[in-house]
C-alpha cells in the first residue's frame, strides 16, 4: 500500500515542475527572443510482482512512478514585430547573433535589440558588444547621421559625406543541435558539449537565416498552448493528491480493523 504513496508523490512533484516551467514560459511572454521550453517524462523502473516462464508466459510488473527526462528549448520562430529603430535587428530562420560577455566569453542570443555604448560600439541591452563575422566589434564612425543594413553588412552615413561607408557585417552562428544550448538568462545561450561548436557565418548563407533591420523577434509563447498545458498539469496534480488521499483512508480503515 506504501507504494501507492511514493508513485503519486513522483507523480505531484513531476506535475509541479511541469508548472513552474510552464509559469516561467508565461512570464517571458513579451520577452524579446525567449524560446519556450518544454518537459518530458519517463516512468520509472517496475517491481516484477511475477516473472513470466515458458510454463506460465504471463508477467505481474508494478509501476513505481515518473521522474522529470529533460527540458527542451523550442526554437520555433517568433513572430517578428517592426519598430522602427535602426539599430533593432531580428533573424528571419535558423542562426543566432553573437555577443562578447565577460571573461572573454562567446555567447549567442536571438534578442536583437541594439543600441550605441559611449564609445559608439553596437552593443545589446545588456551592453554586450555584437561582434562580426570576424569576432571583432562594429564601430559607428562619429557623426554618424543614419545607420542602415543591407542583407547583414551594416553601413553609416556620417555628416557632411555623400555616400555611405561600410564599417561591418553582422556575425551569425548556427549549431548542429540547438537543443543542447544552455540558457544563462538574459536571453542568452552558451554551448555544450551537447550543442556542438558554433558554426560561424552570415546572413543569407546556406544554413544560416537572414537578418532584418527594424524589426525585432518577439517570444515564442503561445499563450492559449501555455493555459491549455497549466489545467492539464492542474487536473492531474489534483488525480494525484486524490490518490494519495485514498491511499490515506485505506491505511486508516487498516489500521482500525482492530477496534
Amino acid at each position: 500500500m506504501l507504494r501507492s504513496l511514493y508513485t503519486a508523490g513522483s507523480g505531484l512533484n513531476s506535475q509541479q515542475l511541469l508548472l513552474d516551467t510552464i509559469a516561467n514560459n508565461l512570464a517571458n511572454v513579451n520577452t524579446t527572443g525567449y524560446k519556450k521550453n518544454r518537459v518530458n517524462f519517463q516512468d520509472l523502473i517496475y517491481q516484477k510482482m511475477q516473472i513470466a516462464t515458458k510454463e506460465k508466459p504471463v508477467q505481474v510488473e508494478v509501476g513505481t512512478g515518473v521522474r522529470l527526462s529533460s527540458t527542451l528549448v523550442d526554437f520555433d520562430q517568433g513572430i517578428l514585430q517592426q519598430t522602427g529603430s535602426n539599430l533593432d535587428f531580428a533573424i528571419e530562420g535558423a542562426s543566432f547573433f553573437k555577443v562578447m560577455m565577460p571573461k572573454n566569453m562567446i555567447g549567442y542570443t536571438r534578442n536583437g535589440a541594439c543600441r550605441l555604448d559611449d564609445q559608439n560600439y553596437i552593443v545589446n541591452s545588456d551592453g554586450y558588444r555584437i561582434l562580426d563575422q570576424n569576432n571583432s566589434f562594429i564601430q559607428v564612425p562619429p557623426g554618424t547621421r543614419e545607420i542602415q543594413m543591407d542583407n547583414g553588412v551594416i553601413f553609416a552615413l556620417v555628416d557632411g559625406e555623400q555616400d555611405s561607408q561600410e564599417i561591418g557585417t553582422i556575425g551569425l552562428a548556427t549549431f548542429n543541435n540547438p537543443t543542447g544550448l544552455e540558457k544563462n538568462g538574459g536571453s542568452m545561450y552558451l554551448p555544450t558539449s551537447a550543442s556542438g561548436e558554433a558554426q560561424d557565418g552570415v546572413s543569407g548563407e546556406i544554413g544560416f537565416g537572414s537578418v532584418m533591420q527594424f524589426f525585432l523577434e518577439n517570444s515564442n509563447v503561445n499563450v492559449v498552448e501555455e493555459m491549455v498545458l497549466m489545467i492539464t498539469a492542474q487536473r492531474a496534480y489534483e488525480i494525484n493528491t486524490k490518490t494519495i488521499q485514498t491511499t490515506d483512508e485505506i491505511l486508516q480503515m487498516t489500521n482500525n480493523l482492530r477496534r
